[in-house]
């Protein structure tokens, strides 16, 4: 048995790290003295450890690290490679949103991706808002609310404006909790009694309305820079001397009939506009 300390020193972690390690269940001693509480570590618990640091410097967080250990190599494996490919996409996008944010403070105020305008009709639709604090509670969300219709289903409406959207109605960063809100239009008759049967979602009409719209194509997309295309079309409407409505940037989700299970919704990113 090794002590904490010459496992630190062959495993290259620090007593530091390892007791937090321990803590958080990723690398457990193999021995820990009942009146001293002193922690003793097997020699073949160095090989786990040394790929804990390893992981650690890729930047892998903690609970993923406890879930490759306790993974076969297989899918281990997996993890860390969707881990990085997502790090990779991610970086990426910063870059690119790095590169816009040099151009915009050396005084250039370009638009990254096509503007068109479209016309939205008055609508009722079901929707549940939430404050959130992440993406992964944007799509906690998501799933809820397409559950209920799933749930008891209810007949799609024709073309985007009877598509389901996501409403941000403030930034969803580290900073900024929301609110979003996930909306499906219903058809106009009879609308108070298609709501009652799903008593967890709120009824309200959208107005008629025009929209500035970016077209993203098929979903997901996990490399899209959001920023920029939000910022796209914060400036195509001001250059236009349009004023946004305060019907919150949305998402429109477009299933393409016959949908399935693993339908890919086409999709688009846009700001509903006050009249001229």
């Amino acid at each position: 048995m090794l002590s904490i300390g010459e496992f630190a020193q062959q495993s290259r972690l620090s007593p530091k790290a390892l007791r937090l390690y321990d803590e958080l269940g990723v690398l457990t001693p193999a021995r820990v003295d009942p009146d001293t509480g002193y922690r003793w570590y097997s020699p073949d618990q160095l090989d786990p450890a040394r790929l804990v640091a390893l992981m650690r410097q890729v930047g892998l967080p903690l609970d993923l690290v406890r879930r490759v250990l306790d993974a076969d190599s297989s899918a281990a494996a997996e993890m860390v490679r969707s881990y990085w490919q997502h790090t990779d996409a991610e970086h990426r996008r910063r870059a690119e949103l790095a590169g816009y944010l040099l151009d915009r403070l050396q005084g250039g105020n370009p638009i990254m991706y096509q503007v068109t305008t479209r016309e939205m009709p008055e609508r009722a639709v079901l929707c549940t808002k939430r404050h959130v604090t992440g993406e992964q509670e944007v799509r906690d969300l998501g799933q809820q609310f397409f559950g209920y219709f799933r749930q008891r289903p209810l007949p799609l409406i024709e073309g985007r404006p009877g598509a389901p959207f996501l409403i941000y109605h403030a930034e969803v960063t580290a900073d900024s909790d929301g609110p979003v809100e996930f909306c499906r239009p219903i058809p106009s008759e009879d609308e108070e009694a298609t709501a009652a049967h799903y008593p967890q979602l709120q009824l309200r009409r959208e107005p008629a309305h025009q929209e500035a719209v970016v077209h993203l194509g098929l979903y997901p997309q996990d490399d899209t820079p959001w920023e920029l295309v939000s910022e796209s079309l914060q400036t195509w409407v001001a250059q236009q001397r349009r004023l946004p409505s305060g019907l919150g940037m949305r998402l429109t989700y477009l299933f393409t009939p016959p949908r399935t299970a693993t339908s890919v919704p086409d999709i688009d990113f846009a700001v509903p506009l006050t009249a001229h």
